[in-house]
């Protein structure tokens, strides 16, 4: 996390017909979510793609999404310039980033877009080399983080993008620490807490936490410590 982290983080992910995209595979689909102030602003991306080639089926089979489905979806071309307005400015928040941010380069090129370069446009984060840091000689898969953050990721039977983006922000926010929302979902006994998908939320109270919400406070603590191996700061704070 050597690089300036900008305020507004994207979480993002690809599918793919096939592995090597020096073998000509291309971008299926894309999607992502946006962070601002570490909490999810309701502003995502998503799209499905037609690759004008044939899935794999080694590829098939981790997605699951066929030849069929995507033959009368938009080419990477058609969503382009919206894409690269959705993550102008923004650090890119990608897990093993060199796989998606190569895909995205090629399309990007294969497109006319000069420079074909995401840098150009946005900041990247990877958070698989981040979790090799902070986690050295341990399995660090999305699945793997998730199972060391006790985050609950039952629905991924198979990959979706922006399913798995979805996960991402809430690994990253476990691995990077402090207060996290990812809910946007609005409590209608607590509307004063509703988050707009603009990222302006309204000037709101005081509230003081209830018993349940203490008590999932300090399993979330319990949780933390358990997978670092000591207390977490909040508990030295505190203690």
């Amino acid at each position: 996390m050597s690089e300036p982290i900008s305020d507004r983080l994207i979480i993002l992910d690809t599918e793919t017909t096939g592995l090597e995209v020096s073998e000509g595979h291309r971008i299926i689909e894309v999607g992502a979510v946006e962070l601002v102030e570490r909490r999810l602003t309701g502003n995502h991306f998503h799209h499905y793609l037609n690759p004008e080639r044939e899935v794999e089926q080694g590829a098939l089979e981790v997605h699951g999404i066929t030849n069929e489905f995507l033959a009368d979806k938009p080419r990477f071309y058609d969503i382009m310039q919206d894409f690269l307005n959705y993550i102008q400015g923004a650090t890119l928040v990608i897990h093993n980033a060199a796989f998606d941010v190569g895909f995205l380069e090629s399309e990007l090129r294969l497109a006319g877009c000069e420079p074909p370069l995401i840098s150009h446009f946005a900041g990247v984060l990877d958070t698989l080399k981040l979790a090799r840091e902070m986690h050295p000689g341990q399995r660090n898969t999305l699945d793997a983080l998730c199972r060391r953050y006790d985050i609950d990721n039952s629905n991924r039977a198979l990959h979706g993008a922006l399913l798995d983006s979805e996960i991402l922000a809430e690994v990253y926010l476990a691995m990077t620490g402090g207060q996290e929302s990812l809910s946007l979902s609005v409590n209608e006994s607590r509307p004063e807490l509703r988050v707009f998908q603009s990222g302006q939320r309204q000037d709101t109270p005081v509230l003081m936490a209830n018993d349940d919400e203490l008590n999932a406070h300090n399993e979330r603590l319990q949780a933390i410590a358990k997978a670092c191996g000591g207390e977490s700061l909040w508990q030295k704070l505190v203690g």
